[in-house]
């Protein structure tokens, strides 16, 4: 794709965080699977739905942009998601095991919020006022899910994983 103004670049974008929604939407049921805590794995089968609906806004996006959603690769959530995978291979105890989820898991959020907010930016300079709206809204999820994730960390699921390696 050429790019020539903001908006091929905004378009661009809205492609690589379609492939990141699309990547994360086969990787979370692997990671609630290999979840132990039950307050996690509720939390990744959450998120799955949650991701359904933000890939549905950004085919929406792409509809009032006359845009197709396919044609790009999102390295980063690539690289995220198989380092995850790798964590999955290991031979872990499960609070260990859990507590590395997170961690995997805030850096795809942290990846998110940052790519999400870049495009609402660019949405909002370009007066792409629905797209602003629908992005954030995802914008919005992706914190509260990273606040989510701290929240599970902090209230046992690290402290856990500090004792089992005391044991």
């Amino acid at each position: 794709m050429d790019m020539y103004t903001l908006q091929d670049l905004f378009v661009d974008q809205l492609r690589d965080l379609y492939d990141a929604e699309t990547r994360l939407i086969k990787a979370l049921p692997k990671m609630a699977q290999a979840a132990h805590a039950p307050a996690l794995r509720e939390a990744f089968e959450e998120h799955l739905e949650q991701t359904r609906h933000q890939a549905e806004r950004l085919e929406q996006c792409f509809e009032k942009l006359g845009a197709r959603s396919r044609g790009k690769k999102c390295y980063a959530m690539k690289g995220l998601i198989e380092e995850g995978e790798e964590l999955m291979d290991e031979d872990a105890e499960p609070d260990v095991m859990d507590a590395g989820l997170i961690g995997a898991a805030q850096k795809v959020e942290h990846y998110e919020i940052a790519a999400y907010g870049t495009v609402c930016t660019w949405a909002q300079q370009l007066g792409q006022h629905e797209c602003c709206d629908l992005l954030k809204q995802t914008l919005r999820e992706e914190k509260a899910t990273d606040e989510k994730l701290t929240h599970l960390a902090e209230s046992g699921i690290n402290q856990a994983a500090t004792v089992g390696a005391h044991a």
